[in-house]
């Protein structure tokens, strides 16, 4: 993964650049994002690891809630007049 300054990262969004550092702060607190200061440059990188975590739980969530659905859906399929 690359670095990129927080301008960089700005350009493609259209948005303030207050609203895109608090963005970028949030993902900073998470981990999934670190902050190089090299004078008055800012380099940002995402992290691999902590991202990769955090898919593996969406997945996990989304396993889970599949399976959950799949039990309602039964019992409404059952509870049907027929």
């Amino acid at each position: 993964m690359g670095e990129a300054s927080v301008t960089e990262l700005a350009k493609p969004f259209d948005m303030s650049m207050p609203a895109i550092s608090k963005h970028l702060k949030v993902l900073e607190e998470t981990g999934a994002l670190r902050r190089e200061v090299i004078g008055r440059s800012h380099r940002l990188s995402l992290e691999p690891d902590v991202l990769s975590e955090a898919a593996d739980w969406m997945d996990r969530q989304r396993a889970l809630w599949g399976r959950l659905f799949d039990v309602v859906d039964e019992y409404l399929k059952e509870k049907e007049p027929r």
